[in-house]
């Protein structure tokens, strides 16, 4: 019976790892088809990647996606960690209000998100235009609207880290003589680090591929690889769309295995 229920198990965990993966696999197969078509195999090649490092529009694109997350991610993050300091030192009254208000937007839907952005930078665009100035629509908008639905992510990835430090070795560093900013850095900036790293990461996943949000306020002549790819989906997706997708992945897939690595090989060492 015990065997019987392992067999199951087992048979479920592959079948939810095929589910997850397969399409990615799909994915990787086609950017190594000779043939445009998804039905027909037309053999192996490599064409589709020399192509990708040519097409100066997805390279463009990629690069827009790349500067804003990382932008987006740091800024986000850092006002997230003043956030959080800020409300940790608020009566439980008042912290658990601004938590509430810093969860709706992670409830509200992206489409209301990006409608109300928009319609904020039109109306601070119709106000600067009577001192002869224009707020356009392009890479400003779009990275203060990522910034925007970052925020509570990192608030959320910092938060329950901060609440774990104790405020008396922080104390006792200001009594010793140390400035706010050095005991900040020396006592609790170190055990927030791991919330902080991991509300970085979340925050530039986020940003990485939205396309709700950016949609709305991006304006005409800038592309996102997300906006792009939603662009070539209307022609017909280009297979070096497949080889980017491939390479993303393979990144991601490397940072992570390094990431499990480092703290085994820490801990043999120790």
């Amino acid at each position: 019976m015990k065997t019987l229920k392992k067999v199951c198990s087992n048979i479920y965990l592959v079948f939810i790892f095929v589910l997850l993966y397969a399409p990615i696999l799909t994915l990787m197969v086609l950017s190594f088809n000779q043939s445009k078509s998804r039905a027909r195999w037309g053999g192996f090649t490599t064409r589709w990647y020399t192509e990708l490092f040519q097409n100066e529009e997805i390279l463009l694109a990629f690069r827009n996606t790349m500067v804003i997350a990382f932008l987006s991610a740091l800024v986000a993050t850092l006002i997230g960690l003043c956030a959080c300091m800020a409300m940790n030192n608020m009566k439980k009254r008042w912290r658990s209000l601004f938590m509430g208000i810093a969860n709706i937007p992670m409830l509200n839907a992206e489409i209301v998100t990006g409608i109300s952005l928009m319609l904020v930078f039109l109306v601070i665009g119709n106000f600067l235009s009577h001192f002869d100035r224009e707020l356009p629509f392009g890479f400003w908008t779009v990275l203060i609207g990522h910034i925007t639905f970052n925020i509570p992510y990192t608030i959320l990835s910092i938060m329950p880290k901060l609440r774990q430090t104790s405020r008396y070795t922080y104390e006792a560093a200001l009594d010793l003589g140390a400035t706010p900013f050095y005991a900040f850095y020396k006592t609790t900036l170190p055990d927030l680090m791991p919330g902080i790293l991991s509300g970085f990461l979340l925050a530039f996943t986020m940003s990485l591929d939205d396309f709700v949000i950016t949609h709305f306020v991006k304006g005409a002549g800038f592309d996102t690889l997300s906006t792009k790819i939603y662009t070539e989906v209307k022609k017909g997706i280009k297979p070096e769309m497949y080889a980017l997708s491939s390479l993303l992945f393979l990144a991601v897939l490397i940072l992570l295995l390094l990431s499990n690595y480092r703290p085994k090989r820490r801990k043999k060492a120790d």
